[in-house]
């Protein structure tokens, strides 16, 4: 059996040993371009495409589905080879819609305030795992009438802790798919090494790092890699990457009630958006509910105050639309079934890992 997305051209022309040379082009732009089941190709004959079927094996089982938002937000429950849980993301919107996939079944950041961080690290995604991810939502997409036209990389697991598989799904989404490099978005803790690989690479992918603190000693305890790459470091690299690419960055910040809410902190964040060449730009997300993490987000009013207090700062802040927050879709929510550990502290080793877009224009009401 061969993946059915994970497959390369080179081993899907193995497949087709005696088969006319186009069909190779044939079956790969029916399984990318028009997001078909070997069974629907119907300019392939009959007998190869159930052969196609057979051997091209799905590596996503699915478990679960859930919608929200009348039916704008589905969250779907797979289950990989050895019994491994992931969730995917559809959200669709007037103007766009926008799949959020899982690089890792589960997380080894240990971002306390993230669900799938509570949960912990079971493995790495494949290649083939996460574009296929994305193809599966297409298809529902689809279905109901509408195009992707966005995929960010903030749903289980730290895209920069896998990153060769992440760069392998990149460009098969890219040149495959065809969705345009402005339109893929790839989060990050702050993995330095991964951001200058990322930025070494070929495509000018946009890059949103989840900050949630501006000084050293609150983001050592909100997100615990940044002991290893501290702010000073994790900012030049950004640099680095603003410089390569020529994209704005994005930066995500999760407000906790009296943790990292107050002007003080609006300060220091206006500070560091300020030093890049192009500002970066603030993704605010009112911090959703985990079992794990007994804090409470910021309340509403105070959150459109920070957002406020950064623009007079001269920073362009968003506050992020919460989708799904009822079927634990949102932002930081992914844990794929998997039990959380609870903790009695009022503060820990917390991160948020997933977004639904990358830029927003305004508030969002």
């Amino acid at each position: 059996m061969i993946p059915r997305y994970g497959a390369t051209r080179a081993e899907l022309d193995q497949l087709l040993v005696g088969e006319p040379r186009y069909r190779v082009d044939q079956v790969w732009k029916g399984l990318y371009g028009e997001l078909s089941d070997p069974a629907d190709m119907t300019a392939v004959p009959k007998a190869l495409r159930s052969r196609l079927d057979a051997e091209l094996e799905l590596s996503l089982r699915p478990v679960s589905e859930f919608s929200s938002d009348k039916g704008s937000t589905i969250k779907f429950l797979w289950e990989l080879d050895g019994g491994s849980r992931i969730e995917t993301v559809l959200m669709l919107y007037p103007d766009r819609a926008t799949v959020c996939v899982s690089t890792q079944a589960g997380c080894a950041m240990a971002c306390g305030f993230c669900a799938t961080g509570q949960a912990g690290f079971t493995r790495h995604l494949t290649p083939g795992e996460i574009v296929e991810q994305v193809v599966r939502a297409a298809q529902r997409a689809k279905a109901m009438g509408r195009r992707v036209s966005n995929v960010v990389y903030m749903g289980m697991g730290e895209p920069l802790a896998n990153e060769e598989p992440v760069w392998q799904s990149l460009v098969r989404i890219h040149d495959d798919i065809g969705i345009s490099a402005r339109q893929l978005t790839v989060s990050t803790v702050g993995v330095v090494p991964g951001i200058k690989r990322l930025a070494a690479r070929p495509l000018p992918v946009s890059l949103a790092v989840s900050l949630h603190a501006a000084n050293d000693d609150l983001r050592d305890s909100l997100v615990p890699i940044n002991r290893r790459y501290p702010i000073k470091v994790l900012m030049e690299a950004c640099g680095e990457y603003l410089e390569a690419k020529g994209r704005r960055l994005s930066f995500e910040w999760a407000l906790i009630a009296d943790v990292n809410d107050r002007p003080s902190d609006a300060i220091e964040l206006a500070s560091l958006c300020r030093r890049f060449r192009v500002p970066a730009h603030v993704n605010l997300i009112p911090l959703n509910p985990t079992p794990g993490y007994a804090v409470r987000g910021s309340a509403k009013s105070h959150v459109y105050a920070f957002a406020d207090q950064l623009i007079e700062l001269g920073v362009n802040a968003t506050v992020r639309r919460n989708r799904g927050t009822d079927i634990a879709a949102a932002c930081g929510q992914l844990a794929a079934g998997q039990p959380v550990k609870m903790s009695s502290k009022s503060r820990d080793d917390r991160h948020d890992d997933r977004d639904d877009e990358a830029f927003d224009d305004g508030y969002d009401d």
